[in-house]
């Protein structure tokens, strides 16, 4: 048998694929890249919220990060309930919430409607990335293809991730807020159009039964524990402890179900493995820093540099790019140094580049972002590389999951214990400013966005004075949070060291 034969035998051998194929991932691509853009979008929108809904410090936090905190906590459940109900059934009603959503949150007139709209929107995000990894095992069932469309389709969310802060910039500086959510509805129906013509209908053939009450009980232990978790940059401590404890004991209740059920919602055995449990928590880490440094250098550059939104996404691009560069260079650093020094490293780097940023701040070299941003994004492609190496291949769609819940986590994560300590630390080192009424500095307390807006109706004096000592305030703040940062990321880069050790180079 000649090379030719071969060649052609191993071909008729692969399984063929759906005849579209490559246009559904076109579709599915669009639709995670515009999930992706959503998660940062908001972050250069962030300053003009505050002064329009003049949202408390807990609010603001909810208003940024209960998006990703509710695709986080609903991944793993629209995952089984799409094997259950269909496939596309679930991506396009996921489309179709996330585009009511979408145009809920434009026109938001209230801080409280604001949160529920994204709340919304991280209920449709849920569905629609629970069901794309399962479209494409189903229309890619050849290896070598799904692979590749596995990678563009990750691509494709990093991708939205990273251009979210420059996007929102412009569709701020040209619009108003509200336009970096309303630009999603004429994608979405575009998408659900297309969606509806190119997307098979599948099934699992023998799904798992849903786990209702373990559903609730994970929702209702994050939900309470991040609340408690903004609580705390409030003036009292009782009500979130007494949260806090509550949440504790449901995610207890909630491990304990898991490893007792038959048919698990989240199968806690894939976390036996110590290499998968050290890129989890990479991951989980490395995402929640990353995506909180979006969100405090967008307002920093805004409220204290004073840039305009657009002027803020444009210095975020080299951070932004750098990222992208770091997860495309990633497998080569893996196969030069092995998984675990590349990891470690990378970590390392991006604890030192927070150090220097909190020393630097809006003055930092444009080498500190680019080696944060690089550092981030080796980090997340080979986390992600490790977690879907550690399982079986037929474990290959929970471990899925579980790194996406990883990621989206970690930025809700991020945000809310960040934010919380700059709350508190803002609040903490304003001082009192003579011409304020006390109702105004309540206001002026919540955020540096808040004091802004307080400032506008004031005397030029007293406005200054306010805006000064508000600014102060907030890099005092900001020094804290990126050195609590950086110590956490130093950490787990210790950990990972000693975790992923006995890991041959190049593989996981």
């Amino acid at each position: 048998m000649t090379l030719d034969d071969t060649a052609g035998a191993r071909a008729a051998a692969r399984p063929a694929g759906h005849p579209r194929r490559w246009a559904v991932l076109a579709v599915l691509c669009t639709s995670l890249l515009m999930v992706g853009v959503d998660l940062t979008v908001l972050h250069v929108a962030v300053p003009a919220i505050s002064q329009d809904l003049l949202p408390d410090a807990a609010g603001l936090l909810w208003i940024v990060d209960v998006y990703s905190l509710t695709v986080a906590t609903l991944l793993v459940t629209f995952g089984t309930l799409g094997d259950r109900l269909g496939r596309r059934r679930t991506l396009s009603a996921g489309f179709a919430v996330f585009g009511a959503a979408s145009a809920a949150a434009a026109f938001s007139g209230t801080a409280a409607q604001l949160i529920g709209a994204r709340m919304l929107l991280g209920v449709g995000a849920a569905m629609i990335m629970a069901s794309t990894v399962a479209v494409i095992r189903s229309v890619f069932p050849d290896a070598r293809e799904r692979a590749v469309a596995i990678g563009l389709w990750t691509a494709a969310h990093s991708a939205g991730a990273t251009i979210g802060p420059l996007v929102g910039g412009l569709l701020v500086e040209r619009w108003w807020w509200g336009a970096v959510f309303l630009v999603n509805v004429p994608v979405v129906a575009v998408v659900l159009v297309a969606g509806r013509r190119l997307i098979p209908e599948s099934r699992d053939p023998a799904p798992r039964r849903w786990d209702a009450q373990g559903a609730i009980l994970s929702a209702a232990g994050l939900a309470l524990g991040v609340y408690a978790l903004k609580g705390l940059g409030g003036e009292g401590v009782a009500v979130p402890a007494a949260l806090g404890a509550a949440a504790v004991v449901l995610l207890a209740v909630f491990v304990v179900r898991q490893r007792r059920a038959a048919h698990p919602l989240l199968d806690l055995s894939l976390f036996a493995d110590r290499r998968f449990r050290a890129a989890a928590v990479a991951v989980l880490c490395c995402f929640g820093c990353y995506t909180a440094l979006l969100f405090f250098l967008t307002q920093r550059f805004q409220l204290v540099a004073g840039y305009s939104p657009v002027e803020a996404g444009l210095v975020l691009a080299p951070l932004a790019a750098a990222n992208a560069a770091g997860a495309a260079a990633a497998p080569w650093l893996a196969r030069r140094a092995g998984h675990r020094t590349a990891v470690s490293a990378s970590l390392a780097v991006f604890a030192a580049a927070l150090a220097a940023a909190a020393l630097w701040g809006t003055g930092a070299p444009i080498a500190v972002l680019i080696s944060a941003g690089a550092g981030a994004g080796v980090v997340m492609t080979l986390g992600a590389d490790i977690i879907m190496a550690a399982a079986r291949p037929e474990r290959a769609g929970e471990a899925a999951a579980i790194q996406e819940t990883s990621f989206e986590l970690g930025a809700g994560l991020g945000v809310a214990v960040l934010g919380t300590v700059l709350a508190a630390a803002y609040r903490t080192a304003l001082p009192a400013v003579p011409g304020l009424r006390p109702d105004e500095g309540v206001v002026a307390r919540e955020s540096l966005g808040a004091a802004t807006a307080v400032a506008a109706r004031l005397d030029q004096t007293t406005a200054a004075a306010l805006l000064r000592a508000a600014r102060t305030a907030f890099d005092e703040g900001f020094t804290v949070v990126m050195g609590i940062a950086a110590a956490v990321l130093a950490v787990t880069a210790a950990l990972s060291a000693i975790a992923l050790r006995g890991a041959p180079r190049g593989e996981t």
